[in-house]
């Protein structure tokens, strides 16, 4: 409201009392309602205000070149999913998360690792004994097992010799244990001869003798 030179009121102020207010100035569209809602429009709840924030963020995300509904999935619940796995309980059948038998879970292990040669020509060392017989562990063990070819060393060279008759029977006997292929033939050495050089200088002897045993 100002004043004219006359001392009359300006027109945009004639007609209202000293205690009318002006209210504040917007688009046109008239005030807004309780919770950010139009007038003549129902007010917003909270759950359409969390909404309206999940589409905002949502917005923003794809802004940043960021997939907006990727979520971080479970550890081994197969990487990230829309609907994260929760936690069940196993039913009255079985279950991978059951109690498993120790044989089975180290089966299992060598399996996985590859292990099943190394476990099977172990056997054979650490079961020689049951395999070929006491009589003959007595007097023979094994020392390599490559490629098929297990080589034997004799206590003597008369039990060499007698293992050699013996071939076919203790192969028969190691693959009835041990399973077929896993030793495919045998290579008998006998017992390391004992070496009669001393020094430096030595001249060409006679080779190994028998160890008359």
């Amino acid at each position: 409201m100002t004043n004219r030179p006359d001392g009359g009121l300006d027109s945009a102020a004639a007609g209202k009392s000293p205690g009318d207010s002006v209210g504040p100035v917007t688009d046109g569209e008239g005030p807004a309602g309780p919770n950010g809602s139009a007038p003549g429009e129902q007010p917003r709840t909270g759950r359409d205000l969390a909404h309206a924030a999940l589409e905002a963020a949502k917005a923003k995300a794809r802004e940043r070149g960021a997939p907006p509904n990727l979520r971080r999935g479970r550890i081994g619940g197969g990487g990230t999913g829309q609907h994260p796995r929760r936690r069940r309980w196993s039913g009255p059948g079985a279950d991978a998360r059951d109690p498993q038998p120790l044989g089975r879970l180290v089966s299992r292990l060598i399996s996985d690792s590859g292990w099943q040669d190394t476990m099977t020509n172990a056997r054979v060392f650490g079961q020689w004994a049951r395999l070929v017989g006491e009589d003959v562990a007595e007097h023979a063990q094994p020392v390599t097992l490559k490629d098929g070819e297990l080589t034997v060393r004799a206590s003597s060279t008369a039990w060499a010799t007698q293992l050699r008759l013996l071939q076919g029977k203790l192969l028969a006997k190691i693959a009835a244990g041990v399973g077929h292929g896993v030793v495919k033939r045998m290579r008998i050495q006998g017992p390391t001869a004992p070496s009669w050089r001393k020094g430096p200088r030595h001249v060409p002897g006679r080779g190994p003798r028998d160890t008359y045993g």
